[in-house]
């Protein structure tokens, strides 16, 4: 096993000069990637409606086809389901990611060609292991296995031609045997539609497994964690798997986490390493060690564009290239791709940390944000100040979901926070009282609205029972995979639901 390591891990480094290509020639390689879009997709119904054999840059591009959402896409991607070809994209599609978003209960059906599978996510599975050996020579990640928690939903059958279920799955199932050959468990378990069953026969098959990286929603890690530990009556995942060396994580911010992980993996040479994989494509991956940025993934077949979050409420809004961008600002990201995608608003928002070379971070979703009374706080901003109070608190998040609390005729308005705590505060006083400093400190808009409790009163702070958002999640047919606690909304919806379990309603 030690030569297999050696020889995959040479392998994977060798690619490190062609991220580094894009790293130093960005738009060169945008460029080349929305040209290639454009060149094939001349002979589809959506190419031939748009008249892409005259689109000859990018300018003419965004001028001519409008911004999309799946609504907008979903006439085509139905026929596409039905069977029909070249209708958004020129090759084959079979396939189709699954996706129910976050806060929208209907499914969502990505498609997945051939071109998104091999030059998108499995590029992006590959890249993700060559930074990582590049910056860890010393790995020993091929002397054992990965433990992948994969989606909760089986691939189904639409029809005797198409196949769908969440991205994940459709991953593993079109995996190279070799791929397959590193991964824990098997596609049988990986697969299975009940998540808490799954949850029980991945621990009992990789508790006695020599499991060397573990990638998943960190959530459902936990979980999975946990149970192991109760099996095996072990005190942390280094005396179930002590040559555990690297943690692949997504999805969700990981602040709210880090303590907990700490618990479960006492070590200070464990890597953690951020990716931005989604249904719709690999988009980023974590290219520097102890970094909360990702490095944007530019020769993927994903043409990017970005839109100021100040401007997304408008009528066909402007949208910035890649070489337009500014630091720190909050964009909605718009993506072309490989499978089909145009102008496609996927929901995320990000901000540049940093230009030549392109770091992100994900700063929020476009409809998962409190901007009840002009506050405009996001998600990143949220996750920040939970962390600030929980490390001043010496408290450990399980999950959070927040809203705003609405004007009434004898109080202003605030934020309703529920929060699950692993560890709870030493005191819930002072921990609502930095998390809402540190929210003032950050968004001077929420600070404004905060002064001398003009518009916005003191947080309302909810502690969660255990199992709290679980249940939720479970009772909502949610657990499992892609699957995310809101966690903020400019509605009530979910935390009425959520405080109605806790009340036994």
């Amino acid at each position: 096993m030690t030569l297999v390591n050696t020889i995959v891990t040479w392998f994977m480094k060798k690619r490190m000069d062609q991220i580094e290509l894009f790293m130093n020639h960005p738009h060169d390689v945008q460029d080349e990637v929305f040209r290639t879009l454009i060149s094939s997709a001349r002979s589809t119904e959506w190419g031939k409606l748009y008249h892409y054999d005259s689109i000859f840059n990018q300018q003419q591009f965004k001028e001519r086809v409008p911004l999309q959402n799946y609504e907008s896409l979903k006439p085509y991607i139905e026929r596409m389901m039905l069977g029909e070809q070249n209708i958004l994209w020129s090759t084959e599609v079979k396939w189709f990611a699954k996706s129910s978003g976050t806060t929208n209960d209907r499914s969502k059906f990505i498609p997945v060609s051939k071109e998104s599978l091999e030059e998108c996510h499995y590029k992006g599975g590959k890249d993700m292991i060559s930074i990582y050996c590049n910056n860890r020579p010393e790995s020993q990640l091929f002397t054992g296995k990965s433990l992948v928690l994969g989606g909760s939903h089986q691939v189904n059958n639409y029809n005797a031609d198409i196949s769908f279920g969440d991205i994940s799955a459709v991953l593993i199932k079109n995996l190279p045997i070799w791929a397959e050959f590193h991964r824990t468990p098997d596609m049988s378990i990986s697969l299975m539609d009940n998540y808490e069953e799954k949850i029980e026969l991945m621990a009992q098959a990789t508790k006695d497994v020599n499991v060397t990286s573990i990638a998943g929603v960190p959530t459902w890690t936990i979980v999975l964690a946990k149970r192991i530990l109760e099996i095996t009556g072990k005190n942390d995942l280094l005396e179930v798997w002590p040559n555990l060396e690297l943690y692949i994580h997504g999805a969700v911010k990981f602040g709210p986490y880090r303590e907990q992980f700490k618990k479960l993996i006492p070590s200070p040479s464990m890597y953690y390493l951020e990716t931005y994989n989604a249904s719709e494509g690999f988009f980023g991956i974590q290219d520097l060690p102890d970094s909360e940025e990702m490095l944007l993934m530019l020769d993927y077949g994903v043409f990017y564009e970005f839109l100021p979050m100040e401007n997304f409420a408008e009528e066909n809004p402007p949208t910035k290239s890649l070489s337009e961008v500014e630091l720190g600002k909050n964009y909605a990201l718009i993506i072309s791709t490989n499978g089909g995608l145009w102008r496609y608003v996927i929901g995320d928002t990000i901000k540049f940390t940093s230009i030549l070379p392109y770091r992100i971070q994900i700063t929020g979703r476009t409809k998962q944000f409190m901007n009840a009374f002009g506050e405009e706080v996001i998600v990143d901003n949220a996750e920040k100040a939970l962390t600030v109070a929980s490390k001043e608190t010496g408290a450990i998040i399980r999950d959070f979901t927040a809203c705003p609390i609405y004007f009434s005729d004898h109080a202003t308005g605030g934020h309703e926070w529920i929060i699950e705590f692993e560890s709870l505060p030493q005191n819930m006083e002072h921990f609502t009282d930095i998390l809402d400093q540190t929210l003032r400190e950050i968004n001077s808009d929420y600070d404004a609205k905060r002064f001398n409790n003009i518009a916005l009163q003191r947080p309302t702070i909810h502690v969660a029972p255990q199992g709290t958002f679980y249940t939720w999640l479970k009772n909502r047919g949610k657990l499992g995979g892609q699957h995310k606690v809101p966690r903020l909304a400019n509605e009530r919806k979910y935390v009425e639901q959520i405080l109605a379990q806790m009340n036994g309603n």
